[in-house]
């Protein structure tokens, strides 16, 4: 493998569990389900992942042309799909400026789902992980009403919840253009039975006017998300950083539930590339009253700390578990993972001790 492509490439279940917020137990989220093993948004992802013993699945949904909620990384769907072996979709391909990036390819909500359904999702990462390649091609991507039937499916099989994370991608685009992702959503959500705060559902996003317009519509748990650079892309000028600080937390406690952090958030890494001490974050938060959940914990060594990696290459899989054990030392509350294994093995090694102060 050349180097080159690398470097392009950017909790035990416990069934009485209703995952209410004082649960002392870490919650296990699967990022886009098992994607370390499976390309991720597909059912057989979802599947794995909570067959693995996820606590909660996260779809990120994206709008199509007719409205219908799907569940893709990004709304421009050439890495995750075989759209680009469509010849009648050629004259599809476009470049269009979300989120203040230039992005070329083809999108969600250029297609009807009765178009989108006649793709198949693939391996978004296929240089880093080749063998989901093997499952490439046998599903189509999943709407969000598949997702909440499937779910129900699964939990009425195995006897147990199953949570939801639901990402609002790009909300503020998809609203310019007529097809707003906030008002399906609840209604999906209300349709399954989901409407308390006690039902395990997590609505989250990067921006932040969606999220406050949220508030006084549902009694579902909302997330802010944040990364250690930039800001929401709705509020120019705004920064992920000084919602971070103690008075930004305090802020948004009014309208949220909990914070999704960015991962080096709460625990940097020293010039070695090892980690380093807790930042204040996770103390800062739980002052204001909300839940920190950190993203996004990946097996291989390209992601991992130097001290976890295991060999040289960067496709090997180091110790996952091992990173994930120290930042639930350092207190959070839930995180996301691509590996469900490796989460379950940390969680489980820890259950019954107690944070770091």
């Amino acid at each position: 493998m050349k180097p080159a492509l690398i470097l392009g490439l950017a909790l035990l279940f416990t069934p009485s569990s209703t995952m209410a917020a004082s649960d002392p137990r870490p919650l296990i989220i699967a990022h886009r389900g098992a994607s370390a093993d499976r390309p991720e948004h597909s059912l057989m992802a979802y599947k794995l992942a909570i067959e693995q013993g996820a606590d909660v699945i996260e779809p990120d949904l994206v709008a199509t042309k007719d409205g219908h909620l799907v569940a893709r990384h990004e709304n421009e769907i050439s890495t995750t799909t075989n759209v680009a072996d469509h010849p009648e979709f050629a004259s599809r391909r476009t470049r269009k400026q979300i989120d203040g990036q230039q992005v070329e390819g083809w999108f969600t909500e250029d297609f009807t789902l009765a178009e989108l359904k006649t793709l198949k999702v693939r391996e978004r990462l296929p240089q880093l992980r080749p063998a989901n390649m093997a499952f490439d091609g046998q599903e189509s991507i999943p709407t969000f009403n598949e997702i909440l039937d499937f779910v129900k499916a699964e939990e009425k099989r195995l006897g147990r919840r199953i949570g939801l994370y639901p990402e609002t991608k790009h909300p503020s685009y998809f609203r310019s253009i007529g097809l707003p992702l906030e008002e399906p959503l609840l209604a999906a959500l209300s349709r399954a039975g989901y409407k308390a705060k006690s039902d395990p559902v997590f609505i989250q996003s990067f921006e932040a006017g969606n999220l406050e317009a949220l508030r006084p519509r549902t009694e579902l748990r909302l997330i802010q998300l944040m990364a250690g650079e930039g800001g929401p892309p709705d509020r120019p000028g705004s920064s992920y950083a000084d919602m971070a600080t103690p008075a930004g937390l305090k802020q948004l406690a009014r309208h949220v539930d909990g914070i999704g952090a960015e991962r080096l958030m709460v625990i940097m890494r020293d010039a070695d590339g090892n980690l380093a001490r807790p930042t204040s974050l996770v103390r800062d938060a739980h002052a204001a009253g909300l839940q920190v959940h950190v993203w996004t914990f990946r097996p291989e060594n390209y992601f991992l700390p130097t001290n976890r990696r295991s060999g040289d290459s960067p496709l090997a899989r180091g110790d996952g578990a091992a990173e994930i054990t120290d930042y639930l030392k350092a207190g959070i509350d839930g995180f996301f993972s691509d590996s469900v294994t490796e989460a379950v093995k940390a969680v489980a090694a820890l259950q019954g001790s107690a944070p770091n102060p």
